[in-house]
């Protein structure tokens, strides 16, 4: 994002300091194990986390969005153009902004939002090519004999099982299969940085939690004291007054104490109440990054397991092909292996479909959340 450049460029080498010493509290640890187990991230149950994601608004409006397709098969769009809140209000919203350390990693998180955005739109589409590359495979499986033969004690050999012209119209498929390049990569290098950014984005949010958690308990502990200077204050008052009834003027004057503590005590329940809100909108946003975390990882399982599916029946095809038209048992073979996964495959495919979108619901989610974080700054600034 060009403006995250809100700060100036005198700054610039400040925000990377920051950067590094996150990074460096990241791989502490101590800084882990408080990662691990603060309230925030402990509780959290990704089965059901799953479970409601999609079945919100946000989910079958954005499976929507990444399932148009214009007049060329394309999806529609980019990265940048599905994204809400918008560039233009993150870029306003962190010019107006304190520079503090939040805002900077918020900004760098908004950033690396983009790029994740296009990262999931690239695997959008290669969900897409899978499924063509396989669908003439499928067909085939659809028509050809699904029982595997099974040889006599008798038999030299495993007796066919397709006919010649079936063995055919499986080469031949087979050649269009073997022409096509695996739809995902090897290495999703994009990964690695955008799944560092939100490390160190929920170190952050959970260490400015337990600050806000901390700064509440003394204020409560604050409003206990108030709250037993009150008590001894009105007891000296009334004792104040019985005893020197006929001076009215120290009675009151004993009763300035009450007053100091009564609106002390107001003040710190404001100021309590503040710290609730703010714990409250922090806690949402470390959440919503440690589950967008956790997609993101499964994702980049899914991409990788999908590659290593896709490259191995490459292999096994070549080997059917290299054996020339015409030979049954080879192509047979083939067939059999490849329906064997077939099932499996399609799941798979369904599956990064599925998270997928949920990371690019999860990223719109988090950046209205830490704009929210970012809006709360200017108003207590």
């Amino acid at each position: 994002m060009s403006s995250s450049a809100a700060a100036s460029s005198g700054t610039r080498g400040e925000d990377e300091d920051d950067g590094e010493n996150w990074k460096k509290r990241t791989v502490s640890p101590a800084s882990s194990a408080s990662a691990e187990n603060s309230p925030s991230v402990a509780n959290i149950n990704l089965r059901r986390e799953y479970t409601l994601a999609v079945q919100t608004s946000s989910y079958n409006e954005m499976w929507s969005i990444i399932h148009h397709r214009n007049g060329q098969g394309d999806v529609e769009g980019d990265g940048e153009e599905i994204l809400r809140p918008d560039r233009a209000s993150v870029e306003e919203a962190i010019r107006l902004a304190r520079p503090t350390r939040l805002t900077r990693l918020v900004s760098r998180y908004l950033e690396s939002s983009e790029q994740a955005s296009d990262l999931f739109l690239s695997l959008r589409r290669s969900v897409d090519l899978a499924r063509e590359m396989y669908s003439p495979i499928a067909l085939l499986l659809d028509v050809l004999p699904a029982t595997s033969p099974i040889p006599s004690p008798a038999a030299q050999s495993v007796p066919s099982l397709l006919s010649l012209p079936q063995c055919d119209s499986a080469f031949d498929v087979f050649v269009d299969f073997d022409r096509r390049g695996n739809p995902f990569q090897a290495a999703a290098d994009g990964f690695v940085d955008i799944r560092d950014c939100f490390s160190v984005l929920k170190q952050q949010l959970e260490l400015r939690l337990l600050t806000a958690r901390r700064r509440h308990r003394l204020l409560r502990r604050a409003t206990i004291a108030s709250a037993t200077c009150l008590v001894v204050s009105v007891t000296g008052a009334v004792v104040a007054a019985l005893v020197l009834a006929s001076h009215a003027l120290l009675a009151v004057a004993a009763m300035g104490p009450v007053a100091l503590c009564c609106g002390g005590s107001d003040v710190l329940a404001g100021r309590r109440r503040h710290l609730r809100e703010r714990m409250s909108g922090t806690d949402a946003a470390a959440r919503e990054t440690y589950v967008l975390d956790k997609h993101l990882s499964t994702v980049e399982r899914l991409v990788a397991r999908l590659h290593a599916t896709v490259e191995s029946d490459m292999v096994l095809v070549r080997l059917g092909l290299e054996r020339g038209r015409g030979q049954i048992h080879p192509i047979q073979e083939v067939v059999r292996q490849l329906r064997k996964n077939h099932c499996s495959f399609r799941h798979q495919l369904t599956d990064l479909d599925e998270h997928v979108c949920l990371c690019l619901a999860a990223l719109n989610r988090a950046r209205s959340l830490l704009l929210q974080q970012i809006h709360r700054l200017r108003s207590t600034g």
